[in-house]
């Protein structure tokens, strides 16, 4: 089986246009992020920090997707499983979007721009400095500008290593039939499983964490993990809708597939907010200075009234990100109805960026007050879409350039007929 030829004479006009539609994006936020950083405005740079975030999420998300297949021998999902390797593909380009990041982290004159920490000068509220900061001191062995370079480097180097792995494995059996190529793909997986959920738990730690580097959370990782495992999962069913009713999938995947996705669906949205909720109680219980001002900051101003992150998180995590989807994916015929599927999907990745929102951007500002900050309001700007548009962009034109490597689904793995049969 391979792509049909309309796919094939298609395929490469649509790939032109969302690489097009990401230069033109990544050129927008780019330039909003160079002006940002001559003017030691953070705000402007953090946009492209989440439009690398969208998507670095969502394929995690997938990375830990396929692992778990392979390494519970799940044979529903084959024909789903070839698509998500195609998404893949977009890896080595999301590290080079990760570059600017980490040149002016490493390499600039103006290292605390986002990571507060790199720059021993950087004055924190109060008015201290980093270097003065007993806090940083305490975590100087691992917050620091050499050990961070390395980590970087490891971390691209396992999530590219394990997706070309695991695509390897499955492309190659499409010309060398043996089963011997689908336990190679289990025991990688079953390697890669624990490596990536440390190498991302370090990461987010580094990525997001960090960014008030003051906080810790030993949750921190289990909600990356979750929130990144519902994006996956709800990109996976918007590709599957559209390349069912106009791709390679038409007639292959049914309805059987599209409940176990959302029955997927749901139970990762009840894992994301139990780890959200206990997260948020037992730092409340606790009630550590060192770990409280980090929601405080995400309710309060510096006068003690409410912010707009309040309203964030209210509204947009606990009510949209979490009931919403809760109910509406308790009813059989939501998860089965494919344009009510397309919906939720639809839905969760618009609330998932919400909540990358909350954890990414609200900080303190020094200012002239009592308290010695401000809080940053909630907004969306033109560089946050530019930017959350230009990975994309860069995005789908590294799936769609992949889609040619392979037959739209893994004809030669010995379940494949399990899957294209699947029933409920």
């Amino acid at each position: 089986m391979s792509p049909s030829t309309d796919q094939q004479t298609k395929g490469p006009s649509v790939a032109f246009f969302a690489l097009l539609i990401g230069f033109l994006g990544l050129g927008f936020a780019g330039y909003q992020g160079y002006q940002g950083f001559l003017l030691n405005d953070s705000r402007p740079v953090m946009s492209w920090l989440l439009g690398f975030s969208v998507w670095f999420s969502i394929g995690v998300g997938m990375l830990f997707i396929i692992m778990i297949w392979h390494v519970f021998g799940a044979s529903w999902p084959i024909i789903i499983r070839r698509q998500l390797e195609h998404a893949l593909a977009a890896f080595p380009y999301l590290a080079l979007v990760f570059l600017p990041l980490f040149l002016i982290a490493c390499f600039s004159n103006k290292p605390g721009l986002i990571w507060h920490w790199l720059d021993p000068e950087y004055i924190l509220p109060g008015g201290q400095m980093v270097s003065e900061d007993v806090l940083y001191h305490s975590k100087e062995a691992f917050l620091n500008k050499g050990f961070f370079f390395y980590r970087v480097i490891g971390y691209f180097v396992v999530w590219c290593g394990m997706s070309a792995i695991l695509r390897h494995c499955s492309f190659v059996q499409e010309k060398d039939p043996v089963l011997a190529w689908t336990h190679r793909a289990h025991n990688f997986s079953a390697a890669g499983l624990p490596l990536c959920a440390v190498v991302t738990t370090f990461a987010v730690f580094d990525f997001y964490m960090s960014l008030s580097y003051h906080w810790f959370s030993t949750m921190y990782g289990v909600w990356f993990f979750a929130t990144s495992m519902r994006a996956g999962l709800a990109a996976t069913v918007v590709i599957c809708y559209f390349l069912s009713t106009r791709g390679h999938l038409k007639g292959l995947y049914n309805k059987a597939h599209r409940y176990d996705l959302g029955s997927l669906c749901f139970a990762f949205t009840v894992f994301w907010a139990y780890i959200s909720f206990c997260q948020y109680f037992l730092i409340y219980n606790a009630n550590i200075p060192e770990e409280t001002f980090w929601y405080n900051i995400r309710e309060l101003n510096a006068n003690w009234e409410q912010n707009t992150w309040w309203l964030v998180g209210l509204w947009g995590l606990v009510a949209g990100y979490f009931l919403v989807p809760f109910f509406y994916l308790l009813f059989y015929k939501n998860k089965v109805t494919p344009h009510r599927f397309l919906f939720i999907a639809f839905w969760i990745l618009a609330f998932h960026i919400i909540d990358l929102y909350y954890n990414i951007l609200p900080s303190q500002t020094v200012a002239d007050n009592v308290v010695g900050y401000v809080v940053n309001e909630f907004s969306i700007t033109l560089a946050d879409i530019a930017a959350i548009v230009g990975v994309g962009g860069v995005c789908v034109w590294a799936f769609l350039k992949s889609l040619p490597k392979a037959a739209p689904i893994p004809i030669r793995d010995p379940r494949i007929n399990l899957s294209i049969h699947h029933h409920e």
